[in-house]
């Protein structure tokens, strides 16, 4: 995994590894849309990759660690909190406590895979453009 943000393709890598796993937790909550008492679950994207890419809310610079013991310096501490999942508020509570709302799952899922998209897109059309700086425009 990338730890920090590349000057050329951003936080586009950090944003894949995200889009990855919220699509598995999406999945995993229309795999027990039926199981009783299953609580859906879901990342918070805008968290987890500002501990991804060590942004800081706002417009804030992320501190600068120069040893791994220095406060902040550690990338694992910022990594255990991007992994912790938030329960989803249940739109429509069943009487077996399952929160899962297929129709919600779905359209959260289908708009993931958009953005994993975007993402895979735009890095796709970097390197197409590093290519081409350095062939000259010949393929």
């Amino acid at each position: 995994m990338i730890d920090k943000p590349d000057p050329l393709l951003g936080m586009h890598p950090q944003a894949l590894n995200l889009w990855q796993r919220r699509a598995e937790v999406i999945s995993s909550n229309l795999a027990n849309a039926d199981t009783p008492g299953f609580l859906a679950r879901d990342v918070d994207f805008r968290k987890a990759l500002m501990a991804a890419t060590g942004a800081q809310d706002g417009n804030q610079l992320a501190m600068a660690a120069t040893e791994s013991g220095h406060i902040g310096g550690n990338p694992a501490f910022a990594g255990a909190d991007a992994n912790q999942l938030a329960y989803r508020v249940a739109t429509q509570p069943s009487m077996d406590g399952n929160t899962v709302d297929t129709q919600v799952e779905q359209a959260q899922f289908a708009g993931n895979a958009i953005h994993y998209q975007a993402s895979l897109s735009f890095i796709t059309a970097q390197i197409k453009m590093m290519r081409t700086a350095i062939t000259g425009g010949s393929s």
